[in-house]
């Protein structure tokens, strides 16, 4: 699995960095910045929480094809 973010969208609340410092963190300008994009299976249910923290859908996962 991939994540991926849309800086569009991002706030800068900093959600997903509580959630999980591993994969998040916020840039100069406040907005989100991945860390990591790949997710392991061990690591799924951290960042799934994390995105369902941001308010307004910036963060998702992308499922390999």
């Amino acid at each position: 699995m991939k994540l991926a973010s849309d800086i569009g969208k991002c706030q800068g609340y900093g959600n997903c960095i509580a959630a999980d410092e591993k994969h998040f963190d916020l840039d100069d300008d406040g907005l989100v910045v991945l860390l990591e994009e790949t997710v392991t299976d061990d690591e799924k249910a951290t960042v799934e929480a994390a995105i369902r923290s941001c308010p307004v859908d910036a963060i998702w996962l992308e499922v390999a094809k």
